[in-house]
């Protein structure tokens, strides 16, 4: 697709939920408004009850954009502050055929949108997406960024690692017809994680195919602390048994791995301090892999940001373990109570 194509591009809305992105939201505005898409553009920010400047960049940007004629910034409220609730809103705010979903801390790559629009059409996707590039502006987010695009840290997940193009259970963000958001009802707003997971679920149930491909890039700012990143990952953690329990079958030994983990190495503590030094092996060799593992991860990074790679293996894995094993049966009793069957189209 370029500015010489005599089809007509489609017309595309941007949605991105954000809370307390001040940080962040400029930039990410910006990156969308200079993609290199010759089609009709809006961006649909559905904003939660931030603490920060976030509402008045949002309201600078709505009105630097206000006499542009093809990419215009709205916002909608999102009072509740969870990530579905503000998906859907700017949903049923929005208007165009194509809805691109990025959130407040990712910046686009210059050719996602049209990138993502021709795979659409190539490949008859309902949803399209590509890898999750996390990248640091400080020694510890550079740390966190070489754990989280490592194998070590995440497995083998395509998205965070990268990998073939092809179908897939579900991908990081998305780019979506608009018919298969509608045609679902939307977020299943119960699940105030994993809920592109469960949407993409439906959308493969009735039918539709989830297509990954390296060609989509978004790049993604990392969590500023030890303590947000390990807030993150026990959320995900959490959240990924909730969907366990919500789809037998789901689950794998890559999901199993850290909780495995963390009863292991709390159990060589327990032996080690009570009955014998052996017991030591256990965290001592966890320890061990780590140390080596960030040595390849952290290859071209300052001295000072190789050094924290470990610590952030270690909370990644940790507390994603520790939120898996505390998952609690009630709540996944309660998303499984608002299961949504999948809709399949008429006809």
């Amino acid at each position: 697709m370029n500015a010489n194509s005599d089809v007509r591009l489609p017309a595309v809305s941007v949605i991105m939920p954000v809370l307390d992105e001040e940080r962040h939201l400029r930039g990410a505005v910006q990156a969308i408004l200079a993609q290199e898409y010759d089609g009709e553009m809006e961006v649909v920010l559905a904003l939660g009850p931030s603490k920060d400047r976030t509402d008045e960049i949002a309201a600078e940007l709505v009105r630097e954009t206000a006499s542009f004629e093809n990419k215009r910034v709205h916002t909608v409220p999102n009072p509740v502050g969870r990530t579905p609730a503000a998906l859907n809103a700017a949903i049923k705010a929005s208007r165009h055929p194509i809805v691109v979903r990025v959130d407040g801390h990712g910046m686009l790559s210059p050719n996602y949108i049209a990138t993502a629009v021709r795979l659409l059409e190539e490949t008859g996707a309902q949803n399209v997406g590509g890898i999750m590039h996390a990248e640091g502006e400080n020694d510890w987010e550079h740390a966190v960024a070489a754990a989280m695009t490592s194998k070590i840290g995440v497995g083998n997940a395509v998205f965070h690692t990268g990998g073939a193009a092809g179908e897939a259970e579900t991908v990081y963000l998305g780019v979506f017809r608009r018919e298969a958001l509608e045609q679902q009802g939307g977020y299943n707003e119960e699940f105030i994680r994993a809920q592109d997971w469960e949407l993409n679920f439906r959308i493969r149930e009735a039918g539709g195919l989830i297509w990954f491909s390296p060609e989509l890039r978004v790049s993604y700012r990392p969590r500023p602390s030890v303590r947000a990143l390990a807030k993150q990952y026990k959320d995900y953690g959490r959240w990924r048994h909730v969907v366990a329990r919500y789809h037998e079958g789901s689950i794998n030994l890559r999901y199993l791995a850290p909780p495995t983990a963390v009863l292991a190495i709390a159990a060589g503590l327990v032996v080690g301090a009570a009955l014998t030094p052996w017991g030591l092996v256990i965290p001592g060799g966890y320890l061990a892999a780590i140390v080596l593992g960030s040595l390849p991860a952290g290859r071209g990074l300052p001295l000072k940001a190789r050094l924290q790679i470990p610590v952030a293996l270690a909370t990644m894995h940790m507390s994603w373990g520790w939120g898996f094993l505390t998952s609690p049966k009630s709540l996944a009793k309660k998303v499984i109570a608002s299961r949504r069957p999948a809709v399949l189209t008429a006809g």
